[in-house]
């Protein structure tokens, strides 16, 4: 592997000891035995312009085919186009393909774009010519970022990647930033491909050592930057609001302190001089620990418009996370709802946070369960640019332990129609989450999408192979929310695995498709999240983990019921902070989703559900079927081991192995912990101890 950063115009290595994901020398072939053509007035003026001539050519190098002149009649032509075109357009005629764009990065997307679409970009299945189109492709919003909980350091708890999964960091290594810096780049590629653009270097909880990325690391963050910029992907930092103070400015943080405000704005100053194409910062403050601006008696507009007026002058941003709540709590106290959190800040602020400040909101009022509501937040503050945060990383979804792939998750909570099916703002259709994140709902105000990354230094990028998946999907789906989650799996599937038969194709979607739900089926039920263990880092069951704790995750479950009560009649309130329909939707039992119960409600167990079974035999029956599919699962991996590499092979065999006897514990103490507490014993008479 070479140094770093690579040279301009030089592709990351192709034969190397990572994995190579969605982009397998196979998937260039029907690219890259055509006549392809770059135009553009000097692509040798543009780092990306440069990578995607390289690009090209290494594509015709390895398939036989050529790279020639614009007007020499190329079977595939990209062009760069003056004037304003959002991402990219494909125009195809008579079996050639011409793609336009208005900017390098989008006319990389482009390129990207026909290597996914393989052979169909120019030929029908009978070999004849495709079908003449001409297609726009533009994403759903300009921010589509990613959050890497790197840390320089190994932390003493969290170790080098907090929720990290899959190894170590692909940036930092032994307390600095890697001498090797290449695979970052390759890391940037796989990004390009899928349409992300922006990536947060290091763990939004800053501790001392990462704080230094600001200051006097300033030239390592300038390599890292340099490694991501060849694929149009910008850097970005987490940055410490105690900063001044810990890195040697002034004895304070207040944010209306004069001198705060010079020290921001000369450390802005020194960040761009740095990294011209710097992104901006992101921003964790009065949250678990971390200082924030209610040490001064100031509230988050305060902070966030402290960094937003030092980065302005740059065109730099500031993600201003919406994750605050008390970490503090009493659990005798039931008046007091974790839920309620991020609505009670942010939303009376609504208007005042700076054009350049994002609020950066989890999907969910909680911390990235298996099922939880969406956030009233996304629905409160249409004055103000409010990001959707979603977490690729499988902290409480089997820690890539586990097959659950997310995308049918994120495509229901993109959907979700937070006013129902009141018309938008210009009298068309409903809103949904990915519009208000996008800038389409009211206010027209849009931050985007950010999410945090599953990848760590394994050669398989994420640990196990199938949750590369989630990565890819959660590029394609935030580029475009009305993709549908199966359809984008099976591109990954035809991109990972070329030359893919049928019989491994539908093994993959019958282990994969579905996989999500059976996650939920075998551990926490009817939306009443975690029951996870607090001492495994939230892997694996257990029932009272936070039950007696300081985090505010309660399941209040006794001998005659379970669930929170969070209706406005006789629990906390939250119910409340929806718009209609969704506060009365949630409020009665005769209306609540099944799925979201015990998330609203503290019912008995023998309250029927919608579905008609009881509360207490759905928890059976779940659990049971959980099991049940995991094990279908690995069998039906076995049928294709054949045909898959054996390192791939062995991979997912030893983390399905994982996740049976994961599933199994799950199965077990769940039941006999609901068994014991109910007394109602299962109705069909099975196992329970």
């Amino acid at each position: 592997m070479t140094g770093t950063p690579l040279a301009d115009g030089q592709l990351p290595p192709f034969e190397n000891d990572y994995h190579p994901a969605w982009l397998p020398t196979a998937a260039f072939a029907p690219v890259g035995c055509r006549r392809l053509a770059l135009a553009a007035e000097d692509p040798h003026d543009d780092a990306v312009l440069r990578t995607l001539a390289a690009e090209l050519a290494e594509a015709c190098a390895t398939h036989g085919g050529a790279v020639v002149a614009p007007h020499d009649d190329p079977d595939l032509l990209l062009r760069l186009a003056t004037g304003r075109l959002d991402g990219y357009r494909v125009v195809r005629r008579h079996g050639r393909v011409v793609v336009t764009a208005a900017t390098p990065t989008a006319l990389l997307h482009g390129w990207f774009h026909v290597v996914r679409t393989g052979e169909a970009a120019f030929s029908a299945p009978d070999g004849s010519p495709a079908e003449d189109t001409d297609e726009r492709h533009a994403p759903s919003s300009d921010l589509r970022m990613l959050d890497h909980w790197d840390n320089v350091d190994v932390h003493p708890v969290m170790g080098q990647v907090e929720r990290g999964y899959a190894g170590g960091s692909i940036f930092y290594d032994d307390g600095v930033v890697r001498a090797d810096l290449s695979r970052v780049t390759a890391y940037a590629r796989l990004l390009a491909a899928i349409g992300i653009d922006r990536v947060c270097l290091n763990n939004v909880n800053v501790h001392a050592r990462e704080a230094r990325l600001l200051t006097a690391d300033l030239p390592d963050v300038a390599r890292l930057a340099a490694a991501l910029r060849p694929y149009g992907v910008r850097a970005h930092l987490a940055v410490s609001f105690a900063a001044p103070m810990t890195l040697g400015g002034p004895a304070t943080s207040d944010p209306l302190d004069p001198d705060v405000r010079a020290w921001w704005r000369d450390a802005a100053d020194r960040v761009w001089s740095a990294v011209p194409d710097f992104g901006g910062f992101v921003v964790k403050a009065d949250s678990e620990g971390q200082l924030g601006p209610f040490a001064y008696g100031r509230d988050h507009a305060d902070g966030a418009n402290l960094l937003a007026e030092a980065v302005a002058p740059h065109g730099g941003l500031v993600h201003w996370r919406a994750f605050v709540y008390d970490h503090t709590q009493d659990w005798r106290d039931r008046s007091t709802d974790r839920a309620r959190a991020a609505h009670d800040h942010f939303a009376p602020l609504d208007g005042r946070f700076a054009p350049n400040v994002i609020v950066q909101v989890k999907h969910g009022p909680l911390d990235f369960q298996t099922r939880e509501a969406v956030s009233p937040v996304l629905a409160a503050m249409p004055r103000t640019r409010l990001a959707l945060e979603l977490q690729v990383t499988q902290e409480y979804t089997g820690q890539q332990q586990h097959v659950c792939y997310l995308g049918p998750w994120w495509s229901e909570i993109l959907r979700f129609r937070p006013w129902g099916e009141a018309p938008g703002p210009d009298g068309g259709a409903p809103v949904t989450v990915a519009d208000a994140a996008s800038g389409r709902g009211p206010g027209g105000l849009g931050g985007g999408f950010a999410a945090v990354s599953n990848v760590g230094d394994d050669r398989f990028w994420t640990g196990h192979p199938l949750a590369q998946a989630n990565l890819y999907a959660y590029g394609r789906l935030t580029w475009d929310p009305e993709l549908d989650a199966t359809a984008v799996l099976d591109e990954w599937i035809s991109l990972t695995f070329p030359a893919c038969s049928p019989r491994l194709r539908a093994a993959l979607h019958a282990i994969m498709d579905d996989s999500w739900r059976t996650y939920e089926r075998y551990t926490a039920p009817l939306g009443v999240g975690f029951m996870v263990s607090p001492l495994r880092a939230h892997y694996g069951p257990d029932v009272d983990g936070y039950e007696y704790s300081k985090w505010g995750t309660y399941h209040f479950a006794d001998r005659d019921g379970v669930g929170v009560d969070r209706t406005r009649a006789t629990g906390t309130g939250y119910t409340g902070q929806y718009p209609a329909p969704w506060r009365d939707v949630y409020e009665s039992l005769g209306t609540c989703p099944d799925e979201l119960l015990l998330f609203f409600h503290h019912v008995p167990y023998s309250h029927v559900l919608h579905s008609g079974s009881t509360v207490i035999q759905h928890i059976y029956d779940t659990h049971f079927a959980g099991v049940e599919e995991v094990e279908a699962m690995a069998a039906r991996w076995e049928e294709v081991v054949d045909e898959v590499p054996d390192g791939v092979a062995a991979r997912v065999r030893e983390r399905l192995a994982e996740q049976r006897r994961s599933a199994v514990e799950w199965r077990d103490q769940v039941n006999t912990y609901f068994f014991r507490k109910s007394g109602v014993p299962d109705a069909r008479g099975r196992t329970i101890y």
